[in-house]
């Protein structure tokens, strides 16, 4: 059987842990989503998942929160998700679910999937923007730009940010200082 997340074979675990992750990420989406922040594909370590009941926000989710411009310093999880839910801000990925030993190609997979992930984009999300934030989306840049999104589309410099690049850090404030741009310009 094969996911419907994300097109690799389906263990009960992988169904198991796909079907909690929705969970978490459910009980944070905002009503009107102002930045669709879309990386390729889920982290693999739940910590590193930003809606993650872990408690902890490493790797992914620490990144994605300092481009969203939440800081988790001092705060508990659930008062940082809120204040990013508030933002408008929601991460979705284009695998819903970490890449198995066994999956094949990552292009493969995330080729297979953008077409629903650009419908799921049009048809239920309905974002005033997407910012592409994974290197790995590099290969897709004209299907978002030609794909009829109705929403604007955030690039660095005509590539995905780099959130999961050498300097993620560097990237995220980029990303950073254009959302304050075209939050300042929808004024």
């Amino acid at each position: 059987m094969r996911c419907d997340g994300c097109g690799q074979q389906a263990s009960p675990e992988h169904v198991a842990q796909r079907l909690r992750r929705l969970e978490w990420s459910t009980r944070y989406r905002p009503v009107h989503i102002g930045t669709l922040l879309l990386a390729a594909v889920a982290p693999r370590r739940d910590a590193d998942f930003l809606y993650s009941s872990a408690g902890e926000f490493a790797g992914e989710a620490q990144v994605v929160l300092e481009a969203a411009g939440v800081s988790a310093g001092g705060k508990s999880p659930d008062a940082a998700l809120s204040e990013f839910q508030r933002g408008g801000f929601v991460l979705a990925h284009v695998l819903e679910c970490p890449l198995e030993e066994d999956s094949g190609t990552v292009q493969e997979l995330l080729s297979n999937f953008l077409p629903s992930t650009l419908t799921r984009i049009r048809r239920s999300l309905k974002p005033k923007r997407v910012a592409l934030v994974s290197e790995e989306l590099s290969f897709a840049v004209a299907d978002f730009q030609s794909g009829k999104l109705h929403c604007e589309l955030l690039l660095d410099g005509g590539k995905p940010f780099a959130l999961s690049g050498e300097v993620p850090k560097k990237a995220a404030e980029r990303l950073r200082q254009i959302l304050a741009a075209s939050s300042a310009a929808a004024r």
